[in-house]
């Protein structure tokens, strides 16, 4: 997935977006995600009003315009996690060819179907859902605060609060610049769940506390996997004192941590009244911590291709025929079994440099087996 696009943004390519923006009803509904895939600069030059925007991420944004690349960044962290941590799954975070063409270079026409990236998956309640709302949110945290930390907003900056602090008897003090993730905790808040009054009211089948909790459990996250770095100082070398600092772990080991959680995650009630609770009625007693994820659906059935859900099933994908994980042609292919056609590869190699100048290589070719599900 590329970050950005490469050149400039024709004013063709915007007046497009623009249009396809009115004539989709689903970018209208507020899929921010698609923030994610599209390229830099085209939320700014859009503007606010005519993003796939809810209500009040609308207003948000119109109010702190100057967080959109925060935004996009955040967007763009969870989307490529997801397709990381799913890449070998029957669900790859990724449901059909239409997206992942899109995900990797958008364009004006293919920009109408990316406002359902995930489409089904959004409201369907299951396990890939919580793992998205989980994900998404940690990557608006992860991301802003970066930039409050990289200095790139004046709202928020360094943790200020471990200023003058340490140890003085084991040899170490606070200084550097410690993330502050307070400020991307609650504009991961405010962007996704909404104000407190637009987080309550009817929730019949309970979508709405299953998304807040794992919105928040995404954000936790974050916050839980947070470490200590440390730098020496001393004469040749040695630590007779220590400068220390918090950050944030890289966003790939966030990810493992919510994909554990997707793992073991816990199917609750569909109705909710006072308090979210397992739908297993033998196991209401035990709690429900914050960092689960939680889902009401059962996943639908990823093996075979069900154009209604837009479940792209998986035929045609490539397979690992030695495993025995997710990746293994057994699992992948769901006992269907799988093709294989051998794939012939050309390249430079035992390469030496020749003095003067010039590097002469030979050409060396490998067959390799691949396997694809039937």
């Amino acid at each position: 997935m590329e970050k950005g696009a490469p050149f400039g943004l024709p004013r063709l390519w915007v007046l497009w977006t623009a249009l396809l923006l009115e004539l989709c009803p689903c970018g209208a509904h507020g899929n921010w995600m698609w923030l994610g895939i599209a390229s830099i600069g085209v939320p700014e030059k859009l503007g606010c009003a005519n993003l796939p925007l809810n209500g009040h991420q609308k207003d948000l944004c119109k109010k702190k315009p100057y967080l959109l690349p925060s935004i996009q960044e955040g967007a763009r962290l969870g989307l490529e996690e997801c397709q990381s941590q799913f890449k070998h799954e029957r669900w790859n975070c990724l449901l059909s060819p239409d997206t992942a063409a899109t995900a990797s270079n958008p364009s004006p026409i293919s920009v109408a179907p990316a406002f359902s990236i995930f489409g089904y998956e959004l409201s369907s309640g299951t396990k890939e859902t919580a793992f998205i709302s989980a994900v998404t949110a940690a990557g608006l945290v992860h991301s802003v605060t970066h930039s409050c930390s990289a200095g790139n907003m004046t709202e928020c900056s360094c943790d200020i609060t471990l200023q003058n602090g340490g140890s003085a008897s084991e040899g170490w003090h606070w200084g550097g610049c410690s993330d502050d993730i307070q400020y991307g905790m609650w504009l991961s808040r405010r962007f996704l769940d909404g104000p407190p009054k637009n987080a309550t009211g009817k929730d019949g089948n309970g979508m709405i506390a299953m998304n807040l909790h794992n919105n928040e459990a995404g954000r936790l996250a974050v916050a839980k996997l947070m470490s200590v770095d440390c730098r020496c100082h001393g004469v040749s070398g040695s630590c007779a004192l220590k400068t220390c600092w918090k950050t944030m772990s890289c966003f790939a080991k966030i990810g493992s941590f919510l994909k554990e959680k997707y793992e073991s995650s816990i199917q609750i009630s569909a109705r909710v009244k006072k308090k979210i609770r397992r739908k297993d009625k033998s196991q209401r007693k035990i709690p429900i911590h914050k960092e689960d994820l939680l889902y009401i659906n059962r996943s639908p059935n990823y093996c075979v291709e069900d154009h209604k859900l837009g479940v792209p099933g998986t035929q045609g994908r490539e397979c690992n025929r030695t495993s025995e994980g997710p990746d293994g042609c057994n699992l992948l292919c769901c006992g269907r079994g799988y093709n294989t056609h051998v794939v012939r590869h050309v390249e430079r190699c035992e390469c030496k440099f020749v003095w003067c100048c010039y590097v002469r290589c030979r050409r060396c070719e490998t067959m390799t087996d691949v396997h694809t599900c039937k």
